[in-house]
């Protein structure tokens, strides 16, 4: 069966994994995927990632982060749906709790934090919202 929002799988998976104490998850491999993933270790909200073969075809191992013994990833959500996309410009990108959650946006110069994208004046697709 065809999967509608790959992305929104992915982010399921994880948000499952940290519920389940895992200490890694797999997910089939794809771009988009890879830089959502790029832009959540690169802002400390999972250890890392690596390729693998998942069944004859490439898929991610993403390692999950804790702190304390309580996920690093309190709140993990889809913004822009299959049904309902959502745009923002560069002065219009949201902030998640005051600043302290972060928003990850597709834009024309690549998948970017919300405040990599206000640094660099560009908006785009907003993916997901973080804290």
């Amino acid at each position: 069966m065809a999967m509608t929002d790959p992305l929104g799988d992915m982010l399921t998976r994880i948000r499952n994994g940290q519920q389940a104490k895992k200490d890694s998850v797999l997910t089939p491999a794809s771009k988009l995927r890879a830089h959502v993933l790029d832009v959540l270790q690169r802002e400390g909200y999972i250890r890392g990632y690596s390729e693998e073969e998942l069944a004859g075809q490439k898929g991610l191992r993403i390692e999950l982060k804790y702190f304390e013994g309580q996920p690093a990833i309190q709140h993990l959500a889809r913004v822009s749906k299959p049904g309902r996309r959502v745009y923002s410009g560069a002065r219009e990108l949201p902030r998640v709790r005051n600043g302290l959650g972060m928003t990850i946006v597709s834009t024309p110069r690549g998948v970017l934090s919300d405040a990599e994208a206000r640094e660099q004046n560009v908006g785009g697709e907003v993916l997901a919202e973080v804290f």
